[in-house]
C-alpha cells in the first residue's frame, strides 16, 4: 500500500519506506487519529492481517502521561 492521501507525515525523512531507512513514522489522518508505520514487532502475535495501527490522539496523550512526558 503506497497511497498516503489524507495523511500528514509527522516524522521520517520523507520516503516512507522501511527498507530505505525511513522507519518508524507517525502520520496524522484527516480525522485526527494517528497511523504508526514501522518494523514488525514480535512482542505478541496480533490477528492475521494487522499491520498499520490507527489510534486516537487520546491514546497517545495517555501514553505520554504514563511516561511522565
Amino acid at each position: 500500500m503506497s497511497e498516503r492521501a489524507g495523511l500528514t507525515r509527522l516524522t521520517g525523512n520523507g520516503n516512507g519506506e522501511c527498507g530505505e531507512d525511513d522507519c518508524p513514522n507517525v502520520y496524522r489522518t484527516e480525522r485526527g487519529t494517528f497511523i504508526v508505520q514501522g518494523d514488525a514487532s514480535d512482542a505478541f502475535a496480533p490477528p492475521q492481517g494487522e499491520g498499520l495501527v490507527e489510534i486516537p490522539e487520546s491514546v497517545l496523550r495517555e501514553a505520554f502521561r504514563a511516561l511522565g512526558w
